[in-house]
C-alpha cells in the first residue's frame, strides 16, 4: 500500500544497515544467562524509500532490510523471533545447513512463530559466507503476504579464515514495492548465456494448445523500487575514494523479479555466488541475479566521478532501483552510462576442464506451465504433478550419504530460480555447457533451457526444494525429498 507523506501525522525513519551490526555472542552464553545473540520482531510497519513514497509493509525490527546478522562458522546462535503480526508467520536461514525443525519451512515441518507469539531457535550457522534470512509463508494471491512484504536481511558467517584481498565490505539489498497483478507475457529471455530447445518449446508450446483458455495467466508488477530501502537519489551515496576495492555483497530480495546491476565504467570481479567462493574468479560488466541469488564481487575504484549503480532497465532505475557511488573530490550530477549487453553465464566461474563426481543416482524432472489453470494464476508441475500441502506430494525419498544429480529440462518461458533447501549443490551443466565445480544454493535455469546440479545427501530430514519465484512455488511448483 502506497501512503502519501503529506498525509501522515508522523513519519518512521529506517535504521541503516551499517547501524545494525550486532553483537556477536557464543550460544552457550546465551543459554546459560538466558539471552539470544539476537532478536527479530515481525510488525507491520512503515518504509520511507523516499520524499512522498511511503510503504505500509511487515518488516524486521521495524526496518528494510531486516537487520544485518553475523555469525561465527561453526559457533552456536540463539536466535528469538517475536511475531506482532495477526498472522503466523515463518524465518527461513536461506542457504545454512541446519535441522528441518529451524529451518523455516512449513513443508519441512518446522513450527511457525505464532500470531503476537515468539519462539526460540537455536542452531549451527554453517557454510560461512553470505547468506540471509526471510519469510517463508505461501502468499497465494495476496500481495500483501510472503516475500511481497518487507520480510528479508542478510546473514554473513564469518569463515574460519578470511584472505582480506579488499579494503572494505558494503552489503546492498535490492527489492522492489507497492506489487500489484496484471495479465502475464513472454520474459525477456536476454539475461542468461545458452539457447532454446526446440525440443522443450515443442512441449510448451503443446501444453499452450491444451489449456480450454488460452489467457495469459497473472504475473505481479511493481511501482516502487529500492537499494538498501531507499529510491535512487535519497539516502546517502556510497563513497568512495580512488584506488579503494570495494567487496559489494548483492542480494537480490525480489518475490518474483530477476535483477541486474551496472557500475558504469566499473567491472566486477566475481569472488563468491551465493557465498560460496567461486573456484575461478572472473571479471564481468554487470551483474545478473535471480530471486533469491547472492553475488559478493571486488569492484576497484579507478574512474573517479559521480555515478548510478543501477539495474539496466530504465523505468525500474528510474523508478528507484539504483544507489549513487560517489568518489571523494567528485561533485555534479550522478551519470549512468548503460553497458553492452553481458548474458550471465555460471560457467565463467568453474574450474576449467572441471568434472563432476559420478552421481550414485539421477533424478529428472520436467516443468511445464499451464496457463491461467487455477482461477487466472498459472499452475506449474514436476513431471506432471503441481505440490499439493494435503497429500506433500511430489516427494522423492533419498539415502544418507549418496550422490543425487538432479536434471531438469524447462518447458516454459519463464527463468526460475531453483532452490534447494539446508544443503548446497554443485553445478554440472547448464544452458547446454558445462559448470562444474560452481558451489550454490539457487540458480537461474532459462526458458526452454536444461541444468544440472548434484547434492550429497548428508543432512537427514525433510528437505524442500522450489522455484524461489513466489507466484511460482505458490502455485505447484515445489517437491520434497524426504531420507529414508
Amino acid at each position: 500500500m502506497l501512503i502519501n507523506r503529506r498525509a501522515m501525522l508522523g513519519g518512521a525513519a529506517l535504521m541503516s544497515l551499517a547501524g545494525a551490526l550486532p553483537r556477536l555472542a557464543r550460544a552457550e552464553a546465551a543459554a546459560s544467562t538466558g539471552k539470544a545473540d539476537y532478536t527479530l520482531r515481525i510488525a507491520n510497519g512503515l518504509a520511507e524509500l523516499g520524499p512522498d513514497h511511503i510503504v505500509s509493509t511487515t518488516l524486521y525490527n521495524d526496518q528494510f532490510p531486516g537487520p544485518l546478522l553475523r555469525f561465527r562458522q561453526g559457533q552456536g546462535a540463539v536466535v528469538d523471533i517475536y511475531n506482532d503480526a495477526d498472522t503466523p508467520e515463518l524465518v527461513h536461514w536461506h542457504g545454512q545447513t541446519i535441522p528441518s525443525e529451524v529451518d523455516g519451512a512449513a513443508e519441512e515441518g518446522s513450527p511457525f512463530v505464532p500470531a503476537h507469539g515468539m519462539r526460540r531457535i537455536s542452531f549451527t550457522p554453517n557454510p560461512s559466507g553470505f547468506r540471509f534470512y526471510h519469510t517463508h509463508v505461501a502468499a497465494g494471491s495476496d500481495l500483501n503476504r510472503g516475500t511481497y512484504t518487507g520480510q528479508a536481511g542478510p546473514v554473513y558467517i564469518e569463515p574460519r579464515s578470511n584472505p582480506g584481498a579488499y579494503d572494505r565490505e558494503i552489503f546492498l539489498v535490492l527489492k522492489e514495492f507497492s506489487p500489484t497483478f496484471s495479465r502475464g507475457g513472454d520474459m525477456a529471455m536476454d539475461a542468461l548465456a545458452g539457447a532454446p530447445a526446440r525440443a522443450l518449446q515443442d512441449m510448451g508450446a503443446a501444453a499452450d494448445a491444451a489449456a480450454n483458455d488460452k489467457t495469459k495467466g497473472f504475473e505481479v508488477g511493481y511501482e516502487l523500487f529500492a537499494i538498501n530501502g531507499r529510491m535512487l537519489g535519497h539516502g546517502e551515496p556510497i563513497r568512495v575514494k580512488q584506488g579503494e576495492r570495494v567487496l559489494f555483497h548483492v542480494l537480490n530480495a525480489s518475490a518474483t523479479e530477476i535483477r541486474s546491476l551496472a557500475l558504469p565504467g566499473h567491472s566486477f570481479r566475481i569472488i563468491a555466488l551465493d557465498g560460496n567462493p567461486v573456484p575461478r574468479q572472473a571479471d564481468v560488466p554487470l551483474l545478473w541475479l535471480g530471486t533469491a541469488e547472492r553475488v559478493s564481487a571486488v569492484v576497484e575504484m579507478q574512474r573517479p566521478g559521480v555515478w548510478i549503480m543501477g539495474d539496466l532497465a530504465d523505468d525500474d532505475r528510474r523508478r528507484g532501483m539504483g544507489i549513487v557511488v560517489e568518489y571523494a573530490g567528485q561533485t555534479g550530477k550522478p551519470q549512468w552510462i548503460k553497458p553492452k549487453p553481458f548474458r550471465w553465464d555460471y560457467g565463467l566461474f568453474g574450474r576449467p576442464n572441471g568434472a563432476a563426481a559420478k552421481p550414485d543416482e539421477t533424478i529428472e524432472f520436467v516443468i511445464v506451465k499451464h496457463n491461467a489453470a487455477l482461477k487466472g494464476f498459472n499452475q506449474w508441475t514436476l513431471n506432471g504433478e503441481a505440490f499439493s500441502m494435503d497429500t506433500m506430494k511430489p516427494m522423492y525419498r533419498i539415502r544418507q550419504g549418496r550422490r543425487y544429480r538432479l536434471k531438469f529440462r524447462n518447458a516454459s518461458d519463464d527463468i526460475h530460480p531453483l532452490h534447494l533447501h539446508r544443503h548446497s549443490f554443485e553445478l554440472t551443466r547448464i544452458g547446454g555447457k558445462p559448470a562444474a565445480s560452481v558451489i550454490k544454493d539457487v540458480v537461474m535455469l532459462g526458458g526452454f533451457q536444461e541444468a544440472e546440479f548434484d547434492f550429497v545427501a548428508d543432512n537427514p530430514g525433510p528437505t524442500l526444494f522450489h522455484c524461489h519465484q513466489q507466484l511460482h512455488m505458490d502455485f505447484g511448483f515445489m517437491a520434497l525429498f524426504d531420507y529414508v
